[in-house]
Protein backbone atom coordinates (compact mmCIF):
# COMPACT_ATOMS: atom_id res chain seq x y z
CA UNK A 1 0.00 0.00 0.00
CA UNK A 2 1.12 3.57 -0.91
CA UNK A 3 2.19 5.91 1.62
CA UNK A 4 -0.58 8.50 1.79
CA UNK A 5 2.42 11.56 1.04
CA UNK A 6 3.27 9.50 -2.35
CA UNK A 7 -0.62 9.87 -2.95
CA UNK A 8 -1.45 13.09 -4.88
CA UNK A 9 -4.96 11.98 -5.63
CA UNK A 10 -7.53 9.95 -3.66
CA UNK A 11 -10.85 8.81 -4.60
CA UNK A 12 -13.19 7.27 -1.82
CA UNK A 13 -16.96 5.73 -3.10
CA UNK A 14 -17.10 8.44 -5.91
CA UNK A 15 -20.46 8.08 -8.12
CA UNK A 16 -21.52 10.67 -10.35
CA UNK A 17 -25.05 11.06 -11.48
CA UNK A 18 -27.24 13.16 -13.89
CA UNK A 19 -30.52 13.08 -15.49
CA UNK A 20 -31.36 12.87 -19.29
CA UNK A 21 -35.15 12.71 -19.66
CA UNK A 22 -36.83 10.78 -17.45
CA UNK A 23 -33.90 8.71 -16.65
CA UNK A 24 -31.38 8.59 -13.80
CA UNK A 25 -27.51 8.10 -15.26
CA UNK A 26 -24.43 6.72 -13.43
CA UNK A 27 -21.14 7.55 -15.95
CA UNK A 28 -19.50 6.55 -12.08
CA UNK A 29 -20.56 4.40 -9.28
CA UNK A 30 -18.43 4.31 -6.04
CA UNK A 31 -15.48 3.84 -7.64
CA UNK A 32 -11.88 4.22 -5.08
CA UNK A 33 -8.81 5.11 -6.69
CA UNK A 34 -5.59 6.02 -6.00
CA UNK A 35 -3.11 7.70 -8.11
CA UNK A 36 0.50 8.46 -6.43
CA UNK A 37 2.74 11.72 -7.37
CA UNK A 38 4.96 11.48 -10.68
CA UNK A 39 2.39 8.75 -12.38
CA UNK A 40 1.63 8.79 -15.33
CA UNK A 41 -1.99 6.93 -15.80
CA UNK A 42 -3.95 6.23 -18.96
CA UNK A 43 -7.60 5.53 -18.71
CA UNK A 44 -9.54 3.10 -21.26
CA UNK A 45 -12.92 1.99 -21.87
CA UNK A 46 -15.84 2.06 -24.37
CA UNK A 47 -17.60 5.24 -25.39
CA UNK A 48 -19.85 6.11 -22.15
CA UNK A 49 -17.54 4.26 -19.54
CA UNK A 50 -16.51 7.22 -17.09
CA UNK A 51 -13.38 7.93 -18.42
CA UNK A 52 -14.25 11.15 -19.19
CA UNK A 53 -16.58 12.07 -16.46
CA UNK A 54 -13.51 10.81 -13.95
CA UNK A 55 -11.02 13.22 -15.62
CA UNK A 56 -13.66 16.10 -15.57
CA UNK A 57 -13.93 15.03 -11.53
CA UNK A 58 -10.25 14.88 -10.70
CA UNK A 59 -9.12 18.35 -12.44
CA UNK A 60 -12.56 19.90 -10.73
CA UNK A 61 -14.63 20.68 -13.84
CA UNK A 62 -17.05 18.54 -12.06
CA UNK A 63 -18.20 17.55 -8.36
CA UNK A 64 -19.48 14.26 -7.88
CA UNK A 65 -22.69 13.18 -6.54
CA UNK A 66 -21.18 11.86 -3.54
CA UNK A 67 -18.20 10.16 -2.46
CA UNK A 68 -14.91 12.33 -1.99
CA UNK A 69 -11.91 13.45 -4.31
CA UNK A 70 -8.81 14.95 -2.50
CA UNK A 71 -5.80 15.87 -4.39
CA UNK A 72 -2.79 16.79 -2.59
CA UNK A 73 -4.74 16.72 0.70
CA UNK A 74 -7.87 19.39 -0.45
CA UNK A 75 -11.11 18.27 -0.45
CA UNK A 76 -12.02 19.61 -3.85
CA UNK A 77 -15.23 17.65 -3.68
CA UNK A 78 -16.24 20.11 -0.90
CA UNK A 79 -15.44 23.48 -2.29
CA UNK A 80 -17.19 26.28 -3.72
CA UNK A 81 -17.50 26.67 -7.33
CA UNK A 82 -15.23 30.06 -6.76
CA UNK A 83 -12.62 28.51 -4.39
CA UNK A 84 -13.00 25.83 -6.70
CA UNK A 85 -11.97 27.84 -9.76
CA UNK A 86 -9.12 29.09 -8.04
CA UNK A 87 -7.57 25.87 -7.54
CA UNK A 88 -7.79 24.91 -11.00
CA UNK A 89 -5.84 27.93 -11.95
CA UNK A 90 -2.92 26.89 -9.55
CA UNK A 91 -2.91 22.79 -9.70
CA UNK A 92 -4.16 21.68 -12.97
CA UNK A 93 -3.43 21.26 -16.50
CA UNK A 94 -5.39 20.62 -19.71
CA UNK A 95 -4.17 18.91 -22.77
CA UNK A 96 -6.92 18.74 -25.14
CA UNK A 97 -7.48 16.92 -29.27
CA UNK A 98 -7.59 19.65 -30.86
CA UNK A 99 -5.11 22.00 -29.10
CA UNK A 100 -7.90 24.99 -28.63
CA UNK A 101 -5.03 27.38 -29.92
CA UNK A 102 -6.28 31.09 -30.16
CA UNK A 103 -5.55 31.46 -33.98
CA UNK A 104 -4.39 35.32 -34.10
CA UNK A 105 -1.88 34.71 -31.13
CA UNK A 106 1.62 33.57 -31.87
CA UNK A 107 2.50 30.23 -29.83
CA UNK A 108 4.45 32.85 -27.39
CA UNK A 109 0.91 34.27 -26.66
CA UNK A 110 -1.83 31.11 -26.41
CA UNK A 111 1.30 29.82 -23.40
CA UNK A 112 1.57 32.88 -22.01
CA UNK A 113 -2.56 33.31 -21.63
CA UNK A 114 -3.09 31.67 -18.02
CA UNK A 115 -0.24 33.76 -16.38
CA UNK A 116 -2.34 36.83 -17.48
CA UNK A 117 -4.47 35.98 -14.66
CA UNK A 118 -1.53 36.02 -12.42
CA UNK A 119 -0.05 39.38 -10.83
CA UNK A 120 3.44 38.80 -12.68
CA UNK A 121 5.38 41.15 -13.91
CA UNK A 122 6.13 41.01 -17.75
CA UNK A 123 9.83 39.69 -17.37
CA UNK A 124 8.52 36.87 -14.82
CA UNK A 125 5.68 36.33 -17.48
CA UNK A 126 8.38 35.98 -20.20
CA UNK A 127 11.10 33.63 -18.75
CA UNK A 128 8.26 31.44 -17.78
CA UNK A 129 6.71 31.58 -21.24
CA UNK A 130 10.59 31.04 -22.37
CA UNK A 131 10.94 27.95 -20.15
CA UNK A 132 7.83 26.05 -21.05
CA UNK A 133 8.19 26.44 -24.80
CA UNK A 134 11.68 25.28 -23.73
CA UNK A 135 10.79 22.24 -22.44
CA UNK A 136 8.60 21.20 -25.30
CA UNK A 137 11.42 21.92 -27.76
CA UNK A 138 9.80 24.79 -29.80
CA UNK A 139 12.16 27.70 -28.32
CA UNK A 140 12.08 28.47 -32.56
CA UNK A 141 8.45 28.77 -33.19
CA UNK A 142 7.61 31.07 -30.21
CA UNK A 143 6.76 33.61 -32.57
CA UNK A 144 4.77 31.31 -35.08
CA UNK A 145 1.48 31.39 -35.39
CA UNK A 146 -0.83 28.04 -35.09
CA UNK A 147 -1.36 28.11 -39.03
CA UNK A 148 2.64 28.47 -39.26
CA UNK A 149 2.56 24.87 -36.83
CA UNK A 150 2.08 21.20 -37.78
CA UNK A 151 -0.27 19.55 -35.55
CA UNK A 152 2.55 18.43 -33.48
CA UNK A 153 3.94 21.29 -32.99
CA UNK A 154 0.12 22.85 -32.26
CA UNK A 155 0.03 20.27 -29.31
CA UNK A 156 2.99 20.73 -28.32
CA UNK A 157 2.49 24.51 -27.90
CA UNK A 158 -0.74 23.20 -26.11
CA UNK A 159 1.40 21.27 -23.56
CA UNK A 160 3.46 24.13 -23.10
CA UNK A 161 0.69 26.06 -21.93
CA UNK A 162 -0.87 23.21 -19.66
CA UNK A 163 2.49 23.73 -17.68
CA UNK A 164 3.69 27.14 -17.87
CA UNK A 165 2.36 27.67 -14.50
CA UNK A 166 3.93 24.57 -12.99
CA UNK A 167 0.81 22.34 -11.67
CA UNK A 168 1.83 19.37 -9.99
CA UNK A 169 -1.40 17.68 -11.89
CA UNK A 170 -1.93 17.02 -16.10
CA UNK A 171 -5.05 15.70 -17.60
CA UNK A 172 -4.86 15.09 -21.28
CA UNK A 173 -8.04 14.28 -23.46
CA UNK A 174 -7.33 11.80 -26.30
CA UNK A 175 -3.82 14.24 -26.30
CA UNK A 176 -2.87 11.98 -29.60
CA UNK A 177 -6.05 11.70 -31.38
CA UNK A 178 -6.19 14.07 -33.76
CA UNK A 179 -1.98 13.08 -34.84
CA UNK A 180 -0.10 11.08 -37.15
CA UNK A 181 1.64 8.07 -35.37
CA UNK A 182 5.13 9.57 -35.73
CA UNK A 183 3.67 13.11 -34.10
CA UNK A 184 2.14 10.90 -31.62
CA UNK A 185 4.75 9.13 -30.56
CA UNK A 186 7.02 12.23 -29.80
CA UNK A 187 3.93 13.77 -27.65
CA UNK A 188 3.41 10.40 -25.94
CA UNK A 189 7.84 10.48 -25.51
CA UNK A 190 7.54 14.07 -24.09
CA UNK A 191 4.67 13.06 -21.48
CA UNK A 192 6.45 10.45 -20.15
CA UNK A 193 9.72 12.98 -19.96
CA UNK A 194 7.28 15.44 -18.30
CA UNK A 195 6.60 12.33 -15.75
CA UNK A 196 10.15 10.84 -15.24
CA UNK A 197 12.00 14.11 -15.20
CA UNK A 198 9.49 16.65 -14.06
CA UNK A 199 7.51 14.84 -11.35
CA UNK A 200 4.47 15.75 -13.38
CA UNK A 201 1.25 13.44 -12.33
CA UNK A 202 -0.21 12.38 -15.56
CA UNK A 203 -3.78 11.15 -16.72
CA UNK A 204 -4.56 10.55 -19.99
CA UNK A 205 -7.90 9.11 -21.41
CA UNK A 206 -6.73 7.42 -24.70
CA UNK A 207 -8.48 4.72 -27.11
CA UNK A 208 -5.19 4.31 -28.66
CA UNK A 209 -3.64 0.79 -26.72
CA UNK A 210 -0.50 2.16 -28.13
CA UNK A 211 -1.02 5.48 -26.49
CA UNK A 212 -1.75 3.55 -23.35
CA UNK A 213 1.53 1.85 -23.90
CA UNK A 214 3.15 4.67 -22.72
CA UNK A 215 1.93 5.30 -19.34
CA UNK A 216 3.44 3.71 -16.28
CA UNK A 217 -0.16 1.58 -15.94
CA UNK A 218 -3.64 1.43 -17.45
CA UNK A 219 -7.07 1.36 -15.62
CA UNK A 220 -9.65 0.18 -17.38
CA UNK A 221 -13.27 1.58 -16.89
CA UNK A 222 -16.58 0.34 -18.10
CA UNK A 223 -20.01 1.10 -17.20
CA UNK A 224 -18.84 3.40 -14.41
CA UNK A 225 -16.91 0.89 -12.65
CA UNK A 226 -12.92 0.14 -12.51
CA UNK A 227 -11.93 -3.38 -14.10
CA UNK A 228 -8.98 -3.70 -13.65
CA UNK A 229 -5.42 -1.73 -13.25
CA UNK A 230 -2.35 -3.06 -15.30
CA UNK A 231 0.88 -2.05 -14.41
Amino acid sequence: MENDQDILIRCLSVTKQYKKGENLVTPLDTLDLDIPRGDFLAMMGPSGSGKTTLLNLLSGIDQPTSGSIEVDGVAIHALSRRALAAWRARQVGYIFQLYHLVPVLTAFENVELPLLLDDLKRRERREKVEAALSLVGLSDRMHHFPRELSGGQEQRVAIARALVADPPLLVADEPTGDLDRESADAILGLLQTLSREQGKTIVMVTHDPKAAGAASRTLHLEKGQLLEAVS
